[in-house]
């Protein structure tokens, strides 16, 4: 059981990744609703299994999932920082505009300021 979970979420995350380096944002609640339903079932599972009398061919793979966990946090990680940049160049744009009067020139001419 715990090795066809590990296949959902690697299946996931393989699928997560590829999307996100593709540029095709689309699908992401779908991913998010994909891991967080493995987390959920490898937590279960993992509370009555004896982890630690895991094979070596187990124990290889979940380091390899761990290798792909972390290259997906590392370009999420990276889009949210695109995505921060972005979000300070508008925020500046607009306090720039409100600050040289743009607005209040527009509503002084049309009679409606002081």
């Amino acid at each position: 059981m715990l090795m066809n979970s590990l296949d959902r979420l690697e299946e996931t995350l393989d699928m997560e990744t590829s999307a996100l380096m593709a540029r095709d944002l689309s699908n992401l609640d779908d991913f998010n609703r994909r891991k967080s339903q493995c987390l959920l079932e490898i937590s279960r599972i993992v509370r009555t299994a004896d982890i630690a009398t895991l094979d070596p061919k187990s124990t290889q793979r979940l380091q390899g999932l761990k290798e792909k966990i972390e290259q997906n946090q590392d370009i999420l990680r990276r889009h949210m920082l695109a995505v921060q940049e972005v979000a300070t160049i508008i925020s500046t744009a607009i306090q720039n505009a409100e600050s040289d009067s743009t607005y209040s020139a527009h509503i002084n001419k049309a009679g409606y300021g002081g």
